[in-house]
């Protein structure tokens, strides 16, 4: 990276992964590539089937890393990382959160990565300021969930670099969309982005995006950097196949081994080291002093950073968009040797991995569930307007009840592991991104929309039960008046009425009389279940198969960017 020669900080070894959580929309994709999912039992099973078919694309990202590889654990000895992961978590966490074929049965997750030990990627980045980037990938990784929330994970490391460097490679390059032009002016978004491949002395690139030809939205969606379109190659985003679930930004989660050669003894003690923690925390660029108010960011880290081991320099943070490890050097930790790897970057690339990778799914899932309670709130209000609920929506709004019930008891977790230490910092990141308050609101949410439900269909039963009420009584007076009709009275009543020898006109008046009341009758109870049809329709007629998908709006055709 280029920039202005200074006395700074070094950094010993930076390896920051930058999650992209998107969400799928599930029944559009299966209807899009319905071979994917034949004779499929769940959405889930499809999923490989669906990202082998693409590549066969003409994606350069397929052409020379492969594409995306099924990444399940098969290993389970004790040198297996499959072993060293999952033996901190619960039982009960192994089963829900690891991906693990062929051992008893497999998880509703599916974990893809993208091999890269055998090539030489870079993620590049440059701004209108001179200042750049170029950074090794060393993984790349997916994880799709059963509910269609996927988490992209693209790792970076590098070593020997200045914490000014550091810091700006972790605030420029997680950006996937600029929020205006201004920001390119101004140098505070890239104006280039790039996955690069090295090989045999020369480079060429795999994707690059510089959003000259930004279009602008698409429909609702954002012009996304062709850096992340092109490794989601198997879904149309131009088609609303997926969205982001979050903002501009991708998280940050960054560890930075501080070099203890570039800074005084006893800097784990400083204000200085605070500082720098903060702009790491942050996701600031480099400064002499906090970014924001002193008392401010004191009173915020307070709450944001664990210092179980900061007498030792090494801090641990969280915040809605960082998760962060920092440390002075590499040393033995305790009983830990070095000899052994770094016991700190060991957890930062293990547990804490996968740890962040959960928490970042509830807040993916939620924001979900938040979208989705208000579209089909929206849909529920426009059909009452007409005083009918649709079939379609009320199914709409059972299937978000059953999705989030299955979330709330299958998915979600206050406790991963046993360990006081994992526990915390699992807590720190989901207080960060308000996950329990968040699942908290969207319950009411749910529950209110259900109670809303069963009141209407309340209202309706006893609608319903009051109409067969004064059609029984309408359908029991017309029986007891013919029955009485037809009752075999004798002598003058016959004859007056059945026989009709004395005065006809009598017997055809009855005839008609009782005639026009039993049809009156029929015909008034065809009509009120004709004017009532759907209410009755759904017991008489057989179900029809498919799923309900909530309207979405098409973007406008020139909107959509050319490939």
């Amino acid at each position: 990276m280029a920039d202005s020669p200074d006395t700074q900080v070094g950094v010993l070894h930076l390896h920051t992964y930058f999650f992209f959580p998107f969400s799928i929309d599930k029944p559009f994709v299966a209807g899009n590539h319905p071979e994917s999912w034949k004779n499929k039992t769940s959405w889930i099973d499809g999923v490989d089937d669906w990202i082998l078919a693409h590549h066969r694309n003409d994606s350069a990202i397929v052409k020379r890393l492969g594409g995306w590889k099924r990444a399940a654990y098969t290993r389970f000895d004790m040198e297996s990382p499959a072993y060293q992961d999952m033996v901190f978590f619960h039982p009960f966490v192994r089963r829900v959160f690891f991906d693990t074929a062929g051992a008893g049965g497999e998880s509703l997750l599916r974990v893809y990565c993208i091999p890269v030990d055998e090539h030489r990627v870079f993620f590049e980045a440059d701004d209108a300021r001179g200042r750049q980037a170029r950074l090794q990938v060393t993984d790349l990784r997916m994880f799709v969930f059963a509910n269609g929330i996927g988490i992209l994970s693209l790792g970076v490391e590098a070593y020997r670099l200045t914490a000014r460097e550091a810091l700006w490679i972790n605030e420029s390059m997680r950006k996937v969309y600029p929020s205006s032009s201004r920001q390119f002016r101004e140098g505070r978004f890239p104006k280039r982005i790039a996955l690069t491949m090295e090989e045999g002395g020369s480079v060429s690139t795999l994707a690059e995006e510089n959003f000259q030809d930004c279009a602008g939205m698409i429909g609702f969606l954002p012009p996304l950097a062709s850096t992340i379109t092109s490794l989601l190659y198997f879904a149309d985003y131009a088609k609303g196949e997926f969205e982001p679930v979050l903002d501009e930004r991708m998280i940050v989660y960054t560890y930075a081994a501080i070099d203890p050669t570039t800074v005084p003894e006893g800097y784990e003690a400083t204000e200085d080291y605070r500082i720098l923690i903060s702009r790491f925390l942050y996701i600031d660029r480099w400064g002499d002093d906090y970014r924001y108010d002193r008392y401010f960011i004191r009173q915020q880290m307070l709450r944001q950073l664990y210092t179980r081991w900061a007498h030792q320099g090494t801090y641990y943070g969280a915040t809605s968009y960082s998760n962060v490890t920092v440390c002075l050097g590499n040393f033995d930790c305790d009983e830990h040797q070095l000899c052994e790897g770094f016991l700190i970057h060991r957890m930062f690339d293990g547990r804490y991995y996968l740890m962040a990778i959960v928490a970042l799914f509830y807040r993916a899932t939620l924001l979900h569930f938040a979208e989705l309670s208000a579209l089909v709130s929206r849909t529920l209000y426009i059909d009452q307007q007409d005083d009918k609920l649709t079939i379609e929506n009320i199914k709409l709004a059972n299937d978000l009840r059953s999705e989030f019930l299955h979330f709330a008891n299958y998915w979600y977790f206050d406790e991963l592991a046993n360990k006081e230490e994992e526990i915390d910092h699992f807590l720190l990141q989901c207080r960060e991104y308000r996950t329990d308050t968040m699942k908290h609101e969207i319950e009411e949410e749910v529950e209110k929309l259900n109670a809303s439900l069963h009141n209407y269909f309340q209202f309706r039963n006893t609608e319903a039960v009051n109409r067969l009420a004064m059609l029984s009584l309408i359908f029991g007076a017309g029986a007891v008046l013919t029955g009485f009709f037809g009752m075999n009275f004798s002598r003058e009543f016959a004859a007056v009425l059945f026989e009709g020898r004395r005065d006809p006109w009598i017997h055809y008046t009855a005839v008609i009389g009782v005639a026009v009341i039993a049809m009156g009758a029929l015909l008034f109870g065809f009509y009120v279940v004709a004017a009532n049809w759907s209410d009755y329709k759904l017991i008489l007629l057989p179900k029809k198969a498919g799923t309900a998908r909530l309207p979405a709006p098409d973007p406008p055709e020139d909107n959509i960017p050319k490939a």
